[in-house]
């Protein structure tokens, strides 16, 4: 028989394996760039299988590796109502700011003893994941914060979202937000592809990154080499036994297969959180993808609920913006003027 298995219970128990091992190496590479194994040894994982799966259909699941790029097109994307909204942050523009949003948090909390969060600010789009009993059930854009497009198939094809989650320790349902992004290296290689084919190329990363997710052809947004950065839980259901910290949530979901910036520092006064916006100043040109400021958030995750928001922004997290940079020109400006 093509895929070597002659009995659909012994099929349904490799097709399992393959599936568990295939999502091992999957997160190692793309989410803890610790790869265990070789290109064509995980190929050959893949191609074993899909011949199972071919030979069983019905063997099949939506959280299969082999699912995460369809086929079909898809037709127009479906408004998605966010339960919780996904709201804008307001931005500081230099310390002084930065301390009177603090002084403002700490009379609404009654307490200036809180620590905060540092996060690098990505340069991306947001998107919000649905999971249940472990599995990726929907995938929405931000859009107007209150109601966005399911771009599920889409973000399907982005190898550092998990399909299934690992272990069990996780609620029913819940839904996880993070930034989709493209990195510099995969924007470089996107604009020579598309200036060798003769199309105009992407103005910038971000533009490039928005574009891929609404493809009609879940294909190509899966030649893009899209990623993601987890940067919070949105909501869950039956949530008694979560973490009371931001921090420490962020580290949970690291441990169920969500990939975590490295670089999220959480400290105790706002020195300690200027010292370290500077010292990213500079070396964020060194990142392989594209920041613009650091987020600040109140780690104690009880203090969200009591500070609430202002209008359509949170008031225990702020956007601390880095200075503009002078705009340089694309080494494939000159390139695209002689193909014009």
């Amino acid at each position: 028989m093509a895929c070597g298995i002659d009995h659909v219970q012994d099929a349904k128990v490799k097709a399992e394996e393959l599936r568990f091992e295939i999502s091992r190496h999957d997160y190692l590479y793309h989410v803890k760039s610790e790869p265990e194994i070789s290109d064509a040894e995980y190929d050959e994982l893949m191609r074993r299988l899909r011949a199972i799966e071919a030979h069983y259909p019905e063997l099949v699941s939506p959280d299969s590796p082999t699912q995460r790029v369809t086929e079909q097109l898809v037709e127009g994307f479906p408004p998605v109502e966010h339960r919780l909204p996904m709201l804008s942050l307001a931005n500081a523009f230099n310390f002084g700011h930065l301390q009177a949003w603090h002084k403002r948090a700490s009379a609404l909390a009654a307490t200036d003893k809180f620590e905060m969060v540092c996060e690098p600010k990505i340069d991306g789009l947001a998107v919000a994941l649905v999971y249940k009993n472990g599995r990726l059930v929907q995938g929405a854009t931000r859009g107007n914060g209150f109601q966005g497009d399911n771009i599920t198939e889409n973000l399907k094809t982005i190898r550092s979202i998990p399909l299934q989650l690992q272990g069990k320790r996780f609620p029913e349902q819940f839904e996880v937000r993070c930034e989709v992004y493209m990195s510099k290296s995969a924007f470089e290689l996107l604009n020579e592809t598309l200036l060798d084919h003769g199309e105009r190329p992407a103005a910038n990363p971000r533009n490039a990154a928005a574009g891929s997710l609404r493809q009609k052809n879940p294909q190509i947004t899966a030649s893009r080499k899209l990623d993601v950065w987890i940067y919070q839980l949105g909501w869950a259901e039956g949530d008694g036994a979560l973490p009371p910290s931001h921090h420490e949530t962020l580290r949970w979901l690291g441990e169920l297969g969500f990939r975590i910036n490295p670089e999220i520092r959480r400290f105790k006064d706002l020195q300690a959180v200027e010292a370290h916006y500077r010292s990213w100043e500079d070396r964020r040109h060194d990142l392989d993808y594209e920041i613009d400021g650091m987020v600040v958030k109140i780690d104690q995750k009880s203090l969200w609920d009591e500070l609430g928001y202002v209008g359509r922004e949170p008031r225990w997290a702020i956007a601390y913006k880095f200075p503009p940079v002078q705009a340089t020109r694309s080494r494939f400006s000159s390139r695209f003027r002689s193909a014009a």
